[in-house]
């Protein structure tokens, strides 16, 4: 298995070594919020999970997302969705460094989110520079090179995620009591029928997968362009007073996200407390395409990267089984997931942002090579984060915290609530049929679990083997002590769905009781799920990165079909 160095570390330590004041230390970590952001060749950001690729030597830069998918075939299923939220609440009870005391939600889940497919012409599989938004004609999944609707031809295709961040813990927000939301846009630069990927140059500045990236504020105006080339990280990932929109644990609120001319929009209304947060995915909040191009053939010079103002927009009418991103490791439209696996115990560091040189609780067998991307308790302590020394890279060996029964639902009910944060509830989505009235609110009928547990395990485990049927996965993955699952419950007289453990006070249905039963197993029904992807000749390869178990029916609505 390959050493991974998380890249944060090298811009932590560049800044370190140029000042040490109050008011550094605050540019440090907006700095450090952005090199999350770099995303497809290191595990250390909170990006949309690519596919096994040779441009990365078949290595999986994606990370853990167990996911909700919600289906239906009514045009303006895959446009529009409004959702129903409770924020979680984290337990009295603080964390502690030997890995006692309570459980904090950033320790599970650095980022819970909201997503949808968009048009993005400069993006993967860059067959043609055209997407024409909101039509299932975009749907290219045949495996047949022949075939009219191969998935090498798919038009271009971005990620949206609505990202839910999490106080007290080190991600994009890091403020120590509010949650704060950004509306991120994945898109992946590389033309897969030839496996040219894009020039150095982009490569250096912003990945391969670059990313779109807005705080929601409170009147709508991006804190700074959205534009991945945009640099401008104090304002553009820093916590603005007053401007950038934040909501208490606990809170109830009302995700609204469709469509405009001026592009996606995304409303978020804190019934709580009566303020409102959004973001337009358009022109005037500078979001932009990175463009698509190539260097030439050495020894010729290398291109400059550059970026296109651009109004992105949903790519599909519906949310089905065939909508999804075709660069994308999960099969996912319209979804909700948490981000898990984010979170190791390290009692000391060689560096900020460099590797664990003591293990912690998480890692009673010594140090491992996921152990890297690692603060220490006092330099966090230094933002006022919990002073919890972390490896916030991809784990791997499924040894931290998210794969412990440290979730609600996994314990003594009295003790579960004492010690581990409530569950993220969320209502399942609606949506407005098109050509409805803006009241006439529609139920998406079918829902799919789903996770990437395959792919994960392929890194770690030589007998899992994602190429050919999954064989040797295994679900839970080896090293997991638990492994969360999604249930539905009661909650103030509607059906709401949440993440944790099978026993959540007021669950109704747990699907089983386990991952197992809920996702599926290779020696069970459903196997882990195939995929399609183009190869760099021309052809397809199937890839069994995915445990996929879809219902013929929705358990939990709460209005009309």
């Amino acid at each position: 298995m390959m050493t991974r160095f998380c890249k944060v570390s090298m811009l932590f330590v560049a800044a370190l070594l140029l000042t040490s004041s109050a008011v550094a230390q605050t540019q440090i970590s907006n700095q450090t919020k952005a090199s999350l952001f770099k995303c497809g060749q290191s595990n250390s950001g909170f990006c949309t999970e690519l596919r096994h690729d040779q441009q990365f030597n078949n290595h999986y830069s994606g990370h853990d997302e167990p996911a909700l998918l919600f289906y239906s075939n009514q045009p303006g299923s895959g446009t529009n969705t409004v959702y129903h939220v409770t924020l979680p609440v984290d337990p009295a009870v603080p964390p502690r460094q030997d890995g006692g005391g309570g459980t904090f939600s950033f320790q599970l889940h650095p980022a819970s989110w909201f997503g949808m497919v968009l048009c993005d012409p400069q993006s993967s599989p860059n067959f043609t520079h055209v997407c024409v938004p909101g039509t299932d004609a975009n749907i290219f999944d045949s495996a047949d090179p022949n075939a009219p609707d191969f998935i090498g031809h798919h038009p271009g295709s971005a990620f949206l995620e609505l990202q839910f961040y999490p106080p007290g813990g080190l991600n994009t927000c890091s403020d120590r009591s509010l949650w704060c939301v950004a509306m991120v846009i994945f898109s992946f630069n590389i033309q897969d029928l030839t496996g040219q990927i894009n020039n150095l140059d982009c490569q250096q500045k912003v990945g391969l997968e670059p990313s779109n990236f807005a705080f929601l504020t409170t009147n709508g105006i991006a804190q700074s362009a959205a534009d991945p080339l945009n640099l401008d990280v104090n304002n553009k990932f820093g916590v603005i007073p007053g401007t950038t929109f934040q909501m208490n644990p606990g809170d109830n609120i009302i995700i609204d996200l469709h469509d405009t001319p001026d592009g996606l929009q995304v409303v978020i209304h804190d019934q709580t407390t009566g303020t409102t947060g959004s973001m337009t995915a358009g022109l005037a909040n500078g979001f932009a395409q990175v463009n698509f191009d190539p260097d030439p053939p050495a020894p010729q010079p290398g291109k400059t990267c550059s970026s296109t103002p651009f109004a992105f927009h949903p790519m599909y009418s519906t949310s089905n089984e065939h909508t999804r991103a075709a660069w994308a490791a999960h099969t996912y439209n319209i979804a909700f997931s948490d981000e898990i696996g984010h979170f190791e115990l390290c009692n000391a560091v060689d560096q900020e942002g460099g590797n664990c040189i003591q293990a912690g609780a998480d890692d009673p067998k010594g140090l491992d090579d996921d152990d890297t991307g690692c603060f220490s308790g006092p330099f966090l302590a230094l933002f006022g984060l919990q002073p919890i020394g972390t490896c916030i890279n991809g784990d791997f060996d499924f040894d931290g915290a998210s794969y412990q029964p440290r979730w609600a639902g996994t314990g003594n009910p009295k003790t579960d609530a004492l010690l581990k944060p409530t569950p993220l509830r969320f209502t399942s989505p609606q949506f407005r049929r098109s050509g409805d009235n803006g009241n006439n609110m529609r139920e998406y009928n079918r829902v799919a679990f789903e996770a990437d547990l395959p792919d994960i395990e392929f890194e770690s485990n030589p007998a899992c083997d994602i190429f050919n049927g999954g064989q040797g996965c295994t679900n839970p993955p080896t090293g997991a002590a638990f492994y969360p699952l999604f249930s539905a419950a009661r909650q103030n007289g509607q059906c709401v769905w949440q993440m944790g453990g099978p026993t959540i006070p007021g669950t109704t249905n747990n699907f089983g009781g386990s991952s197992t039963t809920e996702f599926g197993d290779i020696s069970g029904i459903p196997f882990a799920e195939p995929a399609t992807f183009t190869q760099p000749n021309g052809s397809s390869i199937i890839i069994f990165g995915n445990y996929r178990r879809i219902l013929d029916e929705n358990p939990c609505r709460n209005g009309n079909d």
